[in-house]
C-alpha cells in the first residue's frame, strides 16, 4: 500500500472524529476546517511514531484540542469578529436542536459533552485526552448537562 493510500485511509478513519471535535471547539465551520487541515498535516509528519490505534486516537484528540485552542486565543482572532456560519453541517435533522444547544454552551463544557455523547468516550478517556482530572470532567459534564437542560427547556416552552 502506498503512502498516499495509507494517508487517505487515516483521514477516512479518523477524519470524522477530528472534524466534529474541531467544530465543537471552534463553533465555526471555517475555523474547524483550518484546525482539521493543520491536525492532519501534523499527523502526517509524525504518523510513524504511533504504537497503536489507541495512541493515534488520543494524539489526534489532543492535537485537535490544542490547535483549536491556539486558533481561538491567537492575537489575530482577538482583533477580528468572525462571520457566523451554519455549524450544522453533517448533523442529522433529529439532532440539530440538541447540537445547536451544545454549540451554545461555554467552550469548556462543549468539548466534554461532545466527546462523551457524540464520540462515546468514557470519563477516564476524556480526562486523559484533555489532560484534566476525572473529577473535573465529571463536574463539567454535570454542569454542561444542567445548562443543556435549561436551554432545551426554554426552547420547548417557546
Amino acid at each position: 500500500m502506498s503512502s498516499t493510500e495509507q494517508r487517505e485511509q487515516a483521514v477516512e478513519r479518523w477524519g470524522d472524529l477530528v472534524w466534529r471535535l474541531a467544530l465543537v471547539r471552534t463553533a465555526n465551520v471555517h475555523d474547524a476546517q483550518d484546525v482539521f487541515q493543520e491536525v492532519f498535516l501534523r499527523y502526517f509528519r509524525h504518523e510513524d511514531r504511533f504504537q497503536s490505534d489507541e495512541h493515534r486516537k488520543a494524539w489526534l484528540i489532543r492535537c485537535t484540542v490544542n490547535r483549536a485552542k491556539s486558533l481561538l486565543t491567537s492575537p489575530w482572532r482577538r482583533r477580528t469578529v468572525p462571520l457566523e456560519t451554519a455549524a450544522q453541517i453533517g448533523v442529522e435533522d433529529e439532532y440539530r436542536e440538541v447540537y445547536s444547544a451544545v454549540l451554545a454552551l461555554p467552550e469548556k463544557y462543549r468539548a466534554v459533552i461532545h466527546l462523551y455523547y457524540f464520540e462515546g468516550l468514557s470519563v477516564a478517556e476524556i480526562a486523559h485526552d484533555l489532560a484534566l482530572a476525572e473529577g473535573t470532567v465529571k463536574s463539567q459534564l454535570s454542569r454542561g448537562r444542567a445548562l443543556l437542560r435549561e436551554a432545551l427547556k426554554e426552547e420547548i416552552e417557546l
